[in-house]
């Protein structure tokens, strides 16, 4: 669905911008009870709506996320690398958020995926997501890149499927647990339910697991994941990648890849926001006669114009030649630092013309450097008469 199209995150769940994290929370749980498919059997609205309430909790829930959302929408995410949240079925969903519904109504109330040894083996068998670090260059973030690259994870086993068993292999309930993937232990009025050590949370047991993964459903190996890395894209952002994460076991959903940039320092420009600085310096002549000198951007070259009587550390401004920004505004520019470079070594050339320079100097030609000379001789004077007196 185009993020134009898509209803406000906070009208999805029933909330207000200003709803507490506790608030946000408890909304959620309300509308998933309302619209859990197997409450609304055979309505193909009510899942699409658990779907969209999930997918609103998911952003409003992320304090980064739901300040980006607060700021600029759906296309503010999108623009700042993050994937639509997607969701495929109801169980990914519970497996998702299945911390949310530990202890709450939805424990044995619905079947579909969810009743009877359904919540523990989400949770037990989901993949782990996967952390790594990309460092990006300037000239990368002003362009947009992909990067291909190795990770290791945990890949679904090829004999056996992912599923763990020998072929023509049957799962059978846990006599563990019977089925229900948790055991309850009572302590005096009170009863605790744990994920069941047998079978993990599953329900089931495999009779003859797989020679290769032992009984897993997933061995070690390596992957290559393309990432897109769009332009305009900040160090500390973090990209998620779903179900590039490792397998989960026994056909469990895998986890997600998530990638957090890092910004190569680079040899000639600083960045500030969507501007790019450069630190030029000028000759003593360039700086007072002035001059068009070409100087380096992240896309080439550009020549910029050096008025006559520049001052050291003036900036000058090359508008879009900066960075795009995420946010859809301007793109930045290229402010230029102007560095005047007074010469160290004199020919005697250089000496006669710099003290003939010195003689013709006045008020006119060094306004700041009279004016000043004058306040120190001003200064000086009611001093002198104040001693005296």
């Amino acid at each position: 669905m185009n993020a134009s199209m898509k209803q406000d995150y906070y009208e999805t769940l029933g909330v207000s911008r200003q709803a507490s994290a506790d608030e946000i929370r408890k909304a959620y749980r309300q509308q998933a009870m309302k619209w859990h498919p197997d409450k609304n059997p055979g309505d193909s609205t009510a899942e699409q709506k658990f779907k969209e309430i999930a997918e609103a909790y998911e952003v409003l829930s992320d304090p980064e996320r739901r300040q980006l959302y607060d700021m600029y929408g759906h296309e503010g995410l999108r623009a700042r690398g993050y994937a639509e949240p997607s969701f495929s079925s109801v169980e990914e969903i519970f497996s998702h958020f299945a911390d949310i519904f530990e202890g709450s109504i939805f424990d044995g109330l619905f079947g579909g995926g969810f009743g009877r040894g359904g919540r523990g083996r989400a949770r037990a068998n989901c993949g782990s997501d996967l952390r790594i670090e990309l460092e990006v260059t300037l000239e990368e973030v002003a362009t947009g890149t992909k990067r291909t690259i190795e990770i290791r994870r945990q890949e679904r086993c090829s004999e056996c499927g992912g599923q763990g068993g020998r072929q023509g292999s049957r799962q059978s309930s846990c006599p563990t647990c019977g089925g229900y993937g948790q055991v309850e232990t009572r302590q005096g009025f009170f009863s605790i339910r744990r994920i069941c050590p047998r079978c993990q949370g599953e329900g089931q047991v495999i009779a003859e697991p797989c020679a290769i993964c032992r009984g897993e459903g997933r061995r070690p190996g390596r992957h290559e994941v393309t990432v897109d890395i769009p332009a305009g894209i900040h160090g500390g952002n973090q990209l998620r990648i779903r179900g590039e994460g490792d397998a989960g076991v026994r056909g469990g959903p895998s986890g997600d890849l998530l990638c957090l940039i890092r910004e190569k320092d680079h040899e000639l420009f600083q960045r500030h926001g969507d501007d790019v600085i450069l630190e030029l310096p000028v000759s003593f002549a360039d700086a007072a006669l002035g001059a068009k000198i070409d100087v380096p951007t992240l896309r080439g070259k550009a020549r910029v114009t050096i008025p006559q009587g520049t001052q050291s550390g003036e900036n000058l401004r090359l508008r879009g030649q900066g960075l795009p920004s995420l946010e859809n505004r301007p793109m930045g520019n290229l402010i230029v630092h102007v560095v005047v470079e007074t010469p160290k070594k004199l020919t005697s050339e250089m000496r006669q013309l710099l003290e003939a320079l010195k003689k013709a100097e006045s008020a006119a030609t060094q306004p700041q450097t009279v004016g000043l000379l004058e306040k120190i001789k001003t200064y000086f004077q009611i001093k002198s008469k104040g001693a005296g007196s």
